[in-house]
């Protein structure tokens, strides 16, 4: 049976009446952001001048659909533009210093945490995040430019040794030029210092395509890498539409003078920049899609694996690429983790606008989100599954974390990427099988376990089909470290000390003619 699920909080005035009539006066309010001039930009941002295009969109607060800036929609001239500023200035910020690149990007990183409250408040606004989540992104955010403002300068080559007394060998790296970064909207400010940093530390220019749903983050950095003394061409932002967003990406991903494209977002549009980057064989970056197992055996702590499939799988209402998405229990432990894992629903989740205290779960990004997850649960429902909690969608495109349980491997939550609050459970036996099930996918992003087992651990993380292990632990996203996946969930990494090896070229150097 479903369980009625704990009220939403924060609203707009007319649902909240409509459904919830006995909520105090206080709750039922109007949310309006609020955050200083500078860092509301609704121009792009090209060869450091703020730019108008012919017409605007629109963007809406996901948990109201209220409408809350008009931002101009750039198009293939404009992007043309940014391309031809970025490949300008590349010839002179690549001779810049690392020393030089480093003092900038660590500036750059100290305006992010000075104005924390605010870029918090845009991506609340934008992206529907409860303002905690948002708070942590923004740390997470300028950890890349902290990172990567210390990686500039440690940027090494290697001295070869020579077969030949009469030579030296020397490979050089070095910056490969103009790149494309193209993100989305789940996490609209790290996803773009996460490779921006990369790429200015290694001495190249960027060209930002922010998702349609979310450029106002991506404006915001503009002006504080403006603040912070980047160059005018070093960091450039073209917003656009969704209708404008093939043409601006065809010439980011087409244009001789990019050398290098980084995109995070679906395999599907992936493979098509890819194919758009083929024809001039530029340098990808890809990390596409996931489909996260989270696997907990007999031997685990049960309570600590309750702990991390609550922060895997609702972070961001279930909007991250490395949610966990499908759930492998053992039997042994099958109906306990059930029981426990309901119970932490209950007292940890709460719906509301990201802006309202106590807000856990905000809205999916669109209804088409919210829709999306509907049509999965109908399926699993129908095939034979049971929901334990919630189960429904709410109004706009809030829908209530779900729990089901009876799952199979034929259900469509099984076999698609949800990017929502569902969590299916699957029932498993042996460790053979849980390997089977989580490994029978395209992609490979992110997996999680659970064992106590130092044996089962060994063996189960390197057997699965991942580019990142979470082993007890739910949370593993860190600049230090890797982050990229296996199979059709992309190619490269990012962050870590690899991360800015995506942006170089290795030079031999052959220095011959030397007297012995």
């Amino acid at each position: 049976m479903s369980r009625p699920y704990p009220p939403l909080i924060g609203w707009t005035r007319c649902f909240l009446r409509q459904v919830f009539p006995g909520l105090p006066a206080a709750m039922q309010r109007h949310y309006s952001l609020d955050v200083s001039a500078p860092l509301l930009r609704t121009q792009g941002y090209v060869d450091g001048r703020w730019v108008s295009a012919a017409s605007v969109f629109p963007v809406l607060d996901p948990a109201t659909g209220e409408e809350i800036a008009r931002v101009s929609d750039c198009g293939p001239a404009e992007a043309k533009q940014a391309v031809d500023a970025a490949y300008k200035a590349f010839h002179s910020w690549k001779q810049y210093s690392a020393k030089e690149r480093s003092v900038l990007l660590r500036k750059w990183f100290d305006l992010l945490m000075l104005h924390k409250e605010d870029l918090a408040k845009l991506i609340t606004f934008e992206c529907g995040k409860p303002m905690q989540e948002s708070l942590g992104e923004i740390a997470y955010s300028a950890s890349f430019l902290e990172w990567f403002s210390e990686e500039a300068r440690r940027v090494y080559g290697d001295v070869v040794p020579s077969p030949a007394k009469d030579r030296k060998l020397l490979l050089l790296k070095q910056p490969v030029g103009v790149s494309s970064i193209i993100t989305p909207w789940n996490f609209p400010s790290a996803m773009i210092t996460r490779k921006a940093g990369a790429a200015l530390a290694a001495g190249c220019t960027v060209v930002v395509k922010p998702a349609e749903d979310t450029p106002l983050s991506a404006l915001a950095l503009a002006e504080l890498a403006e603040q912070a003394g980047i160059p005018a061409g070093v960091f450039n932002v073209v917003p656009c539409s969704r209708e404008r967003t093939p043409s601006v990406g065809e010439v980011l991903c087409t244009d001789p003078l990019v050398a290098k494209i980084s995109f995070t977002g679906s395999t599907a549009t992936g493979k098509v920049l890819l194919k758009l980057a083929a024809d001039t064989v530029k340098k990808a970056s890809m990390e596409l899609g996931g489909h996260a197992p989270f696997i907990v055996f007999d031997s685990a702590d049960v309570d600590r694996a309750v702990v991390g499939a609550m922060a895997s799988k609702f972070r961001n209402s279930g909007q991250t690429c490395v949610c966990s998405n499908r759930f492998l229990v053992q039997s042994g432990i099958h109906d306990h983790f059930l029981e426990k894992l309901g119970r932490a629903m209950d007292a940890e989740l709460r719906l509301g606008h990201g802006a309202e205290p106590g807000t856990t779960q905000g809205p999916l990004i669109n209804t088409r989100a919210a829709e999306k997850v509907v049509h999965q649960v109908s399926d699993a429902v129908s095939r034979g599954a049971k929901v334990l909690r919630g189960g429904k969608r709410l109004d706009g495109s809030f829908m209530e974390p779900t729990l089901l349980a009876g799952v199979t491997t034929d259900m469509i939550c099984t076999q698609e990427e949800t990017f929502g609050p569902l969590l299916p459970v699957i029932r498993f036996n042996t460790e053979e099988e849980a390997l089977a099930i989580a490994n029978a996918s395209n992609v490979g992003l992110a997996g999680y376990f659970y064992s106590q087992d130092v044996s089962q651990i060994w063996r189960v993380a390197e057997a699965l089909e991942v580019g990142l292990v979470g082993v007890n632990e739910g949370l593993l996203s860190t600049p230090e470290a890797t982050f990229g996946g296996v199979k059709q969930s992309g190619l490269g990494r990012e962050g870590s000390k690899y991360g800015i090896d995506e942006y170089l070229e290795v030079k031999y150097m052959c220095f011959g003619g030397l007297k012995p």
